[in-house]
């Protein structure tokens, strides 16, 4: 049978990865190692210097085995295929991510730093992520679909599989894309606001994002702003 290692940067708690660990059980035995709390934009990191604590989990899936640990998505699939698992991963998911997971935003996602740490443990990996809102439509009624046709895939070297769901109905999502190149772009472009003066002229700055959908053609950017899911190979250098 075959074995499935699920993350994600959202917590043990989140929905998406009740769902996708729901659509996971009808291809193999699922084990589900996930932060205790929310990890977003924790990249690829990893705990070197400090304890990594793993705990038995409630699930809201039946016959899944879920872990809580202390670390990042990377620690999770690090200590989930190491040691938690009886046998390591045949295939690693990361997901479903609250907020895409594209272009520029890939360098930053501890959903993409969990699939790509999977990657470089030598097991193929996939991450998924949808539109930040509450319309599940298109991402409910396609994972299987997905599931099915990624699942055996293997990407190269160090290179993850990266879907990516529209928030739209899905009555106005117009179908897959597949073979999308990562964007150069970004949803967000940042600046960083001075909200309050330090003690010893510090400065205490706040993010605050620009939203954009200016993106190239062919791109899994331009994808999901025109309502397609996005499917495309993501490296860790683009």
């Amino acid at each position: 049978m075959r074995r499935i290692l699920i993350t994600n940067d959202d917590g043990i708690a989140a929905q998406g990865l009740a769902r996708l660990a729901a659509a996971a059980q009808k291809y193999g035995e699922v084990w589900v190692v996930a932060p205790d709390a929310q990890r977003s934009a924790a990249s690829h990191c990893i705990t070197l210097h400090t304890t990594i604590d793993v705990y038995p989990h409630e699930f809201p899936v039946a016959g899944v085995h879920a872990f809580s640990c202390s670390g990042t998505p990377a620690d999770c699939v690090r200590v989930g295929s190491l040691n938690i698992m009886p046998h390591k991963p045949d295939v690693v998911l990361s997901g479903i991510n609250y907020g895409y997971n594209v272009a520029s935003d890939i360098q930053y996602s501890a959903t993409a730093g969990g699939a790509f740490e999977g990657a470089f443990q030598g097991y193929p990996s996939i991450a998924f992520s949808e539109a930040a809102s509450d319309c599940h439509e298109v991402a409910d009624a396609y994972l299987d679909e997905i599931l099915a046709e990624l699942i055996n895939l293997r990407p190269a070297e160090g290179d993850i599989l990266n879907v990516n769901f529209p928030g739209c109905p899905l009555s106005e999502c117009k179908g897959i894309l597949r073979n999308r190149k990562v964007s150069r772009g970004m949803f967000y472009r940042d600046h960083y606001n001075a909200v309050e003066q330090l003690p010893n002229d510090g400065v205490r700055f706040m993010v605050e994002g620009d939203y954009n959908e200016d993106a190239e053609p062919e791109t899994d950017f331009r994808a999901v702003v025109e309502n397609y899911i996005s499917i495309g190979i993501a490296s860790n250098i683009q």
